[in-house]
């Protein structure tokens, strides 16, 4: 049966106090205490933006209409290939890559103004898996930073391995987390790691021993290991707070669970999904949500306290993570069919046609959402439960697999663009003139 897998990397979110920032706390966040040194109207320091959930902060400005030559600031070829999506960190812009034919991982950093390639470097050589799913790549897990150091994971000779550089690209630490080698799903590996206070959480499941496991920051140092089941998924974990309370959700094996991060106890597990998701979790008002996958297809809310079930449907965004908002749910789903569902009730509010396959994750802009499908295009429209509005459908590139960065009124898209048989990736900003 045909497997679809995780084409961006995988997954985070944040704050309580950005509504000091000026940022609006729409709902429930981790505080951004512990990161000093990055700014949410500024910043996009991890996979989904700092709030972890697609939400842009300080994002008004961003334009909707997407025209190189007209609004693109700069393009910058990328060398290698991979679904790991843009991060933005003070002056630069950060990327993992991967050249496939001499097994080589990099890491990249791009000057935010000019889009000049800054540093780049050599993380690993060799070790590369035979066989990946031709949607998934040997980079397409998303970096984090601190504000002050870079942490990614890397999938090589036979085991994922977490590594913290410098935001010049120096090597700081190197830790091996654990043996990791499919073999009934050899699909290669897809979830982004997440900061958490002073600790750095990976996740890592396949059909051998799998766990999530929080690290220190500082030195790569283990804190604490929860074990999960041996089954294929690929979901990156995220962290957000309620009513006081921190938790951790991950989808896949057949439930939505939910982890006390600080030590990694289980909270609750609620059946549901399906075995392999590739989304990220979302939430709005209490409510959590998450997508999948293979084999079976399935959205679910679910209460965030207590692991209750309050509505299931039918549809699958496998890939891609959904946008959470003002008590609605959007998805873009496989099929290119975006959806808007009541959050507490799951009631179906309208359903508009777009066009699929879809991997990438949408991304909230005050009250427009941003969506690419694979294909390279990009739709912005209303985040409006009454009915669809398209604000802008536009042509970003002839593949479009990593999510959009979008901060302080820039666009920041990883795309890829085909000339015969030669496959280029670039870099772009756009942003408003």
């Amino acid at each position: 049966m045909k497997r679809r897998i995780i084409s961006v990397s995988a997954r985070m979110l944040l704050a309580t106090g950005l509504a000091v920032m000026g940022v609006p706390s729409l709902h429930a966040q981790i505080s951004l205490d512990s990161f000093p040194k990055i700014d949410a109207a500024k910043d996009w320091p991890w996979w989904r933006g700092a709030t972890r959930d697609g939400h842009a902060s300080g994002s008004d400005q961003a334009p909707s209409k997407l025209v190189e030559g007209q609004n693109s600031d700069w393009s910058t070829p990328v060398p290698g290939r991979g679904h790991s999506s843009p991060i933005v960190v003070g002056n630069l812009v950060y990327l993992l890559t991967a050249d496939e034919s001499s097994q080589t991982h990099f890491a990249l950093g791009f000057d935010r103004e000019t889009g000049k390639q800054v540093w780049k470097t050599q993380l690993n050589q060799g070790g590369f898996p035979n066989k990946n799913h031709p949607k998934n790549t040997e980079a397409s897990m998303t970096m984090a930073s601190d504000g002050e150091r870079l942490y990614l994971t890397l999938f090589h000779h036979e085991a994922v391995w977490a590594l913290c550089l410098s935001l010049d690209g120096e090597r700081i630490w190197e830790e091996k987390i654990d043996r990791f080698n499919p073999k009934m799903y050899e699909y290669g590996y897809a979830p982004s790691p997440v900061v958490y206070g002073d600790d750095l959480i990976v996740a890592y499941e396949y059909d051998g021993p799998s766990s999530i496991v929080s690290m220190k920051r500082s030195s790569g140092k283990r804190n604490w290991t929860t074990k999960r089941l041996e089954s294929i998924s690929f979901s990156s974990p995220v962290v957000t707070s309620y009513k006081g309370k921190d938790y951790l959700f991950i989808s896949g094996q057949d439930s939505v669970s939910a982890y006390d991060p600080k030590n990694g106890e289980l909270i609750w597990a609620t059946k549901g999904t399906t075995m392999a998701t590739c989304g990220t979790a979302v939430w709005d008002d209490g409510v959590v949500f998450a997508s999948g996958g293979y084999p079976n297809s399935e959205t679910i809310g679910i209460e965030m306290q207590t692991g209750k079930v309050l509505w299931r449907n039918r549809q699958k965004a496998y890939e891609q993570s959904m946008v959470a908002t003002k008590g609605h749910l959007y998805s873009l789903t496989d099929s290119g069919r975006l959806y808007c569902w009541d959050a507490k009730t799951g009631e179906e509010k309208w359903v508009q046609r777009l066009s699929g396959p879809v991997s990438a994750s949408g991304v909230l802009v005050g009250d427009r959402i941003y969506w690419a499908n694979e294909a390279g295009d990009l739709w912005v429209f209303k985040a409006d439960p009454s009915r669809y509005i398209e604000i802008a459908k536009n042509k970003v590139g002839d593949e479009a697999f990593a999510s959009p960065a979008i901060v302080n009124g820039q666009v920041f898209l990883r795309v890829s663009k085909q000339n015969g048989k030669q496959r280029q990736e670039y870099l772009m900003r756009f942003s408003a003139r």
